[in-house]
């Protein structure tokens, strides 16, 4: 029998939900940005991989808005921890917006990474962490690899697709997910994403999909982050981005105060992320 994994839900969250002019006001912001990032690269053409994911496909939507399909090339890269539909997913989301895309397996590309690393397997049956959790890093970083190899080849810029409530707790992988040249809706909480996916004519299918970076089989964002996207959400636009404090932000949305400091510890422990590595001051 699987196990139960307990997941912290607020008793009220907080509604981040945006107004229709917001909506409209931040895809104009957020297509400007896509064309400045360009702009300032001297480059045309914008690179995305393609998860079929929420977050992966709002960022391709609005840089077909603000490039036109021509300019953006998508990569479906599966593994085989990948549901075959969110395959499917990426694929379509590249055939909807009519841009151009390939797919390319990682997998074997992962394998001899771990082949030429002692005592690592890519065995399904690994359960144990850390090495659960290294060998699924391995798979996001090859994909950022395979990123910059098209970026190069085409001379395009590689647009991120992380979310402003994953920045905050650290939910990415390093030089993973994380290696990009910008990220387009980095100004956004993760219900926001969905909200604007929708707005931008997402089929609601895919803006409702249950979150997963698929790192391992089975894996959900939620589970692993021990509570659900609102209830985060809320936590982060309260307490680590807001004015409350720890006991008025739980009062406010309805969960224990343990819930605001497992968000305040994952925040401080994911300070390095959001930061160049560290080196010593000049010392003259």
């Amino acid at each position: 029998m699987a196990e139960t994994v307990s997941i912290a839900r607020a008793d009220e969250p907080l509604d981040l939900s945006l107004s229709a002019a917001e909506l409209e006001a931040h895809t104009a912001h957020i297509s400007e940005f896509i064309v400045e990032r360009l702009d300032a690269a001297g480059v045309d053409d914008a690179i995305i991989a393609l998860s079929g994911g929420i977050d992966s496909t709002t960022t391709a939507y609005l840089a077909v808005e603000a490039l036109g399909a021509d300019s953006v090339y998508g990569l479906v890269m599966p593994s085989e921890v990948n549901r075959d539909r969110n395959m499917s997913d990426a694929e379509r989301v590249a055939e909807t917006l009519g841009i151009a895309y390939d797919v390319v397996e990682i997998e074997p590309v992962v394998d001899a990474v771990l082949d030429a690393f002692p005592g690592v397997t890519t065995d399904s049956e690994i359960e144990t962490d850390p090495l659960k959790t290294a060998v699924g890093n391995v798979r996001v970083r090859v994909r950022a690899v395979v990123n910059y190899l098209a970026a190069n080849q085409r001379d395009a810029l590689v647009l991120g697709t992380g979310n402003r409530s994953e920045a905050q707790v650290g939910y990415y992988t390093k030089y993973g997910d994380g290696a990009v040249d910008c990220h387009p809706i980095a100004n956004l909480y993760k219900g926001q994403v969905r909200q604007l996916a929708k707005h931008l004519g997402v089929e609601d299918d895919l803006a409702e999909k249950t979150a997963s970076a698929e790192m391992w089989s089975g894996q959900t964002d939620e589970e692993e982050l021990g509570m659900d996207y609102p209830t985060l959400d809320s936590v982060l636009a309260l307490h680590i981005d807001g004015p409350l404090s720890k006991s008025a932000t739980a009062r406010e949305i309805g969960v224990p105060e343990s819930v605001i400091d497992e968000v305040r510890d994952l925040h401080a422990a994911s300070e390095h992320k959001r930061n160049m590595p560290p080196g010593p001051a000049p010392l003259y």
